[in-house]
């Protein structure tokens, strides 16, 4: 018998299956350079689906899996995602209506309605979460042929380990990469000038 996650995955193959193929090797290359998770999901629903992670046992503890539904207003990719979703998703996730973990902590109204404006400005979501082990995400778009944000790509370290700073170029540059591959016209969005 299938199980619901393989269902719910393998449901998601067609589109998912291209989007996979053509970030694998920068994917790959982000994982050699930081050892640490990196993730791809998309938008499905009122949840992030994890479509491909690449981990070392070594890295910082999570509880993503392939296949999982990340609430949006608590991870990386989730909150990149929902910045870029339609304003009606944006505010029932505001309001409290889109429900994450039981034990998440409910979404702080006027705080993410400002992150998720900065986060469309500057192109890229940094988010420190404590639980359930501190760590820092630093996540970027994906962006399909129409200029849609198709996906999120990021790359989850230690609290206290590496900089976002340091780490949002390659995960940019990846993004961008990927973006390329899938055929987007003007891939991405500047991100913030210099200066």
């Amino acid at each position: 018998m299938v199980g619901p996650r393989l269902w719910e995955v393998g449901s998601l193959a067609p589109r998912a299956l291209g989007l996979r193929e053509v970030a694998m090797p920068f994917m790959d290359d982000l994982y050699e350079a930081t050892r640490q998770h990196v993730l791809l999901a998309v938008l499905d629903g009122d949840a992030a689906l994890l479509v491909e992670r690449r981990s070392s046992r070594a890295a910082v503890p999570v509880q993503y899996r392939v296949g999982d539904r990340l609430p949006l207003h608590m991870t990386g990719v989730g909150r990149l995602l929902l910045a870029h979703a339609p304003a009606e998703l944006q505010e029932r996730v505001l309001r409290g209506e889109v429900g994450g973990r039981s034990d998440d902590p409910p979404p702080q109204p006027a705080a993410l309605r400002r992150e998720l404006a900065e986060i469309r400005r500057s192109g890229v979501g940094v988010i420190n979460r404590r639980r359930p082990a501190p760590v820092v995400s630093v996540a970027a778009p994906v962006w399909d042929p129409a200029g849609r944000v198709a996906a999120a790509l990021s790359i989850v370290v230690p609290a206290g380990g590496a900089s976002p700073r340091t780490i949002e170029p390659a995960v940019r540059a990846a993004a961008r990469a990927v973006s390329r591959g899938l055929g987007a016209p003007a891939v991405g969005r500047p991100g913030p000038s210099a200066g």
